[in-house]
């Protein structure tokens, strides 16, 4: 072939992989292990060029590390279950299972064509029974562990979807796929312990050195340790059995100013209340149609229902606080119920000026004077202040020494006790939706709940789905929630709450090293495979995929299934950025944005002269026309490009924008490698005094590549690449030291390249197959420059250069200078008055 043809190519050597099972993952205890994950795709139908993205990068370490002796673990499988196959099946009137699989199989055809080495013998889709059948073992197990419970509960209720929601799918107080606006309901749910293991979670943070920091700051602060003071306001007459109101506080330095009380509308005294108010019942029900999440509650309209009940002020019995009801304040954080300090907290104070309530300043500034207006006072806690009004004796002047003071003092006169608490609460797991794992248990009129046994597992969905009423297909199927009791015998019903989706995700890392168990793991494949030794994934999973995925793996070490290596699961996490593209937008008569494809635009215009706004860097969306298609630019210049490119732009940890200029670039790059591999196949030339020099920057690429693969710096690493094709094309190297070159050039190209790479290796006589020779070591001597080039001045101006030793005396560094062409044209016989020679920097020739 003497022209590059990726489609030739790339095809030919994914057959050869295939046939040689080189990705074939097995236990072998000779080669040291490597286990690399990306985060699991959803079958959308569809691959983007953040999948490209995404599954190159853990391609480039896999194949490094099956370079550099490792026996790697490369897995693929989908995250399968979940509402767009539900809101896809009822469009149509199918069943949500042929959907995803038609998808599934439409993805893996795509995905293939990149090359990349994955053990698909290994995939499965956690749709797949075999998946969910263990995944409902694992609940059995964990309930009779304690880990899970039912309880009544108040949960996210999405109208639409009609649904639970976490409290993190609940985006700007709408459900996170249907849009709709969220409403607070209460439903008996079940819930895993995530919470009993919060100190756990938090302090273990601490030792994942290879995770960004920012991922761990932000578990840190969805976590939320926080010390305060639980104390009772005494209320000024009992009512509906309620002699006093239990309030939390991580800020008690501020008791003193605290000018009312407030309760959730959920808190057992609203409740209580509402009964006998009218008012207060309206109040309360309109609440709940808000989310409970803590940042919608932020955002929302501070409201708030004056109940006429009062408190007593611990710090001054003689005055007594109102007692209201507010829509911002949590039921599931704290007690339900807080003091308002409206000095020193904005929220407080917003609520106060709208309700005419007190504000009470308690402390300020050291250099300010001034009271409270329309902005709090809140310094932080490390900040100095002057105290108006505090407890005697409490002679302190910064937050946090206030606020351990304070706690001291109240527990000394009995006022409340020091309390450690955290904002994370236990993740409610029940979905009330058809198409997600059944929840094993079954509820009998005579012994109550019951797990389902084991050897009943797994608990299939129904063939037959029926979405024509409204809510949950297993509520209304006329035979599958009809079953027997596995106590007693007797006819019974099973439960038809399906799980969270985020259950499957949060423990298929293990399923992956024994896919065919008969058991949710097989310890001895999990024993030696994990712990996953490279995670990859999207920033956006920070909280919620990661920090559920650390709880189950240590609930799957109490309950035996990992070892106790295994209780983090992820020992490095990289999260790479997006793909973006720009977006080529008109405006409308109203002015509304009107997006074109870039197939439309040609110099900025459309076809009929009208000028295009051009917007850089947006992310990709079907809506605004600038998606990319991944399938199409495979086609049109091959798979290595595409990946060569989604690799060469950017950081991996930022975005990087795709551009037709880049993709053209790149496959331009790649045929011109081709072309000199070709050329030197053809060569035939003997050994030349620029074959060490070759050499020598052969060993500093080697070097540079490698640090940049070790350290995710895969742009750096392509950037010496450039460097080294064009030192390859303008070297006078003999035609023996031009083919050890190239044959690494291939080498390290290969993670990124790997068709191409074959090729080369393969028409320059290399043994085998590129992807499992090993992998090139830099020699340490060749990257120490024992030559040095000087530039040579003459009066101040540049005229040429030289490369000397390093150790060359400055007499004899002089002589060469001076015997330069360029040096004796530009002197044109003149003798130089003085020649300045600094070692290793510059000659200087004065005429």
């Amino acid at each position: 072939m003497s022209r590059y043809s990726a489609a030739e190519i790339e095809s030919k050597w994914q057959e050869a992989w295939n046939k040689a099972n080189v990705f074939t993952a097995s236990h072998k205890t000779d080669r040291p292990k490597y286990y690399v994950l990306e985060m699991f795709p959803y079958p959308s139908g569809r691959i983007h060029m953040g999948h490209v993205r995404n599954y190159t990068m853990g391609d480039v370490i896999a194949r490094y590390k099956i370079a550099t002796g490792h026996n790697v673990l490369h897995p693929m499988g989908w995250d399968a279950f979940g509402m767009p196959a539900e809101n896809a099946a009822m469009a149509v009137g199918a069943n949500p299972r042929d959907w995803t699989y038609q998808n599934i199989a439409d993805m893996r055809e795509q995905m293939k064509p990149l090359g990349l080495s994955i053990d698909w013998s290994r995939e499965f889709a956690t749709c797949d029974p075999e998946y969910y059948g263990q995944q409902q073992a694992l609940f059995l197990d964990f309930l009779q562990a304690g880990l899970v419970y039912r309880k009544n509960a108040l949960v996210n209720w999405d109208p639409v979807d009609m649904t639970v929601l976490a409290n993190e799918q609940v985006i700007d107080g709408k459900g996170w796929r249907s849009g709709a606006d969220v409403e607070r309901r209460e439903l008996t749910q079940w819930f895993f312990k995530i919470s009993d293991m919060a100190e756990e979670l938090l302090d273990a943070l601490d030792g994942l050195d290879n995770w960004p920091a920012k991922v761990r700051l932000m578990q840190e602060n969805w976590i939320g340790k926080s010390r305060g003071l639980q104390m009772t306001f005494a209320l000024s007459e009992p009512v509906h059995d309620h002699t006093g109101i239990d309030v939390y506080t991580t800020r008690p330095d501020t008791l003193a100013g605290a000018s009312f009380m407030a309760l959730s509308i959920d808190h057992p005294l609203s409740r209580a209340l509402e009964a006998d108010n009218p008012d207060l019942a309206a109040f309360n029900a309109a609440g709940r149609k808000m989310g409970t999440s803590e940042v919608e509650l932020e955002k929302a309209e501070k409201r708030g229902f004056d109940t006429g009940l009062t408190v007593q002020h611990p710090l001054h019995p003689d005055q007594i606080l109102p007692v209201w009801v507010a829509n911002f304040v949590l039921m599931d954080y704290g007690t339900g119920a807080i003091f308002g300090c409206p000095a020193h907290d904005q929220r407080d104070l917003d609520f106060a000026r709208k309700y005419n309530l007190n504000v009470i300043d308690t402390f300020v500034a050291l250099d300010d004077d001034s009271r409270v207006g329309n902005t709090a006072f809140v310094p932080p806690k490390t900040e100095k202040v002057r105290w108006i009004d505090q407890p005697a004796g409490l002679d302190v002047a910064t937050g946090q020494e206030a606020i351990d003071a304070t706690i001291d003092w109240a527990e000394a006169q009995g006022l409340g006790a020091g309390k450690t608490q955290f904002r994370l609460r236990d993740w409610g797991l029940s979905r009330q939706r058809f198409w997600g794992a059944p929840i094993p248990v079954v509820h009998c009129e005579t012994c109550g709940l019951v797990p389902e046994r084991k050897e009943n597992l797994p608990v299939r969905l129904p063939d037959d789905p029926s979405f024509d009423k409204p809510g949950n297909p297993l509520d209304h199927h006329p035979t599958w929630r009809d079953c027997t009791c596995p106590s007693c015998g007797a006819p019974a019903k099973r439960e038809t709450d399906t799980m969270d989706t985020f259950v499957d995700s949060s423990w298929y890392f293990a399923r992956f090293t024994a896919p065919h168990a008969k058991t949710p793991t097989d310890l001895a494949e999990a024993e030696y495979w994990m712990n996953v030794d490279q995670y990859i994934g999207g920033i956006e999973h920070a909280i919620l995929h990661l920090l559920y995925s650390r709880f189950f793996a240590r609930a799957m070490k109490i309950t035996g299934h990992l070892p106790a290596k295994a209780t983090e699961p992820f020992d490095a996490l990289f999260t790479q950025g997006m793909v973006t593209h720009e977006i080529y937008q008109t405006r409308d008569a109203r002015g509304r944005p009107v997006y074109h494809l870039p197939e439309d635009i040609t110099d900025g215009k459309l076809a009929d002269g009208s000028p295009v706004e051009i917007i850089p860097s947006a992310k990709m969306s079907k809506s605004k026309k600038n998606v990319v298609d991944p399938v199409s630019i495979i086609a049109a210049f091959g798979a290595d490009t595409a990946r060569w490119f989604v690799l060469s732009d950017s950081p991996p940890e930022r975005d990087v924008e795709w551009t037709a200029a880049g993709a053209e670039a790149a496959h331009k790059h790649l045929s011109r490698v081709y072309r000199i591999a070709d050329d030197i196949a053809a060569s035939d030339t003997g050994p030349h005094a620029d074959d060490q020099d070759l050499l020598r920057e052969m060993h500093k690429a080697i070097n540079d590549v490698t640090l940049g693969v070790e350290s995710f710096g895969f742009n750096a690493a392509i950037a010496r690449l450039y460097a080294f094709t064009n030192t390859l094309a303008k070297s006078k190297a003999g035609s023996a030291a031009k083919l050890r070159a190239v044959k690494t050039l291939a080498q390290l190209m290969s993670p990124m390249t790997p068709h191409l790479s074959e090729e080369i290796w393969t028409r320059l006589g290399g043994d085998g197959l590129i992807t499992t020779a090993p992998w090139p070591v830099a020699d340490p001597a060749m990257l120490v420059d024992d030559t040095v080039t000087l530039p040579i001045q003459i009066n101040g101006k540049r005229r040429a250069e030289i490369s000397v030793p390093k150790e060359m005396p400055k007499d004899e560094v002089e002589k060469t200078a001076l015997a330069v062409d360029a040096v004796q044209r530009a002197l044109n016989g003149a003798v130089p008055k003085k020649v300045i020679v600094v070692p290793g920097r510059i000659v200087n020739v004065v005429v």
